[in-house]
């Protein structure tokens, strides 16, 4: 049985043009490492994985059939610190009722959102 996400994997022509982004600009924890994979985010949550990939060649053509979302606790203090950084931003923080949101470009043009959520779900 099917029971639920484990993570997600945004492959790239080379991992290392991502992995800065994500790791230093972001924040996110490296867990687990190999030249030609990371896995990002803490023990025991749903991961986030770059990866190098043969098949995949420069930017993402169709940056919006995938979203990665990521939870922030503060979407807009986020957005302030991002946007100081020189991270592009395609929607600044709003709020959708049940939570708020912002959705950001990464170096290769893929579409990473913000998500505070109001409420457990």
């Amino acid at each position: 049985m099917i029971k639920g996400l484990a993570g997600a994997t945004i492959w790239s022509e080379d991992l290392n043009k991502l992995l800065p982004f994500y790791r230093d600009v972001l924040g996110l924890t490296v867990r687990l490492q190999t030249p030609a994979f990371v896995v990002l985010g803490e023990a025991g949550t749903p991961a986030l994985s770059l990866g190098t990939h043969s098949e995949v060649r420069g930017r993402n053509a169709d940056p919006a059939r995938h979203m990665v979302s990521l939870v922030s606790d503060d979407v807009t203090a986020d957005w302030k610190r991002l946007k100081a950084a020189g991270v592009e931003f395609v929607e600044d923080p709003k709020d959708y009722g049940n939570l708020w949101l912002a959705t950001l470009k990464d170096p290769e043009g893929n579409l990473v959102q913000l998500v505070k959520f109001k409420a457990a779900i």
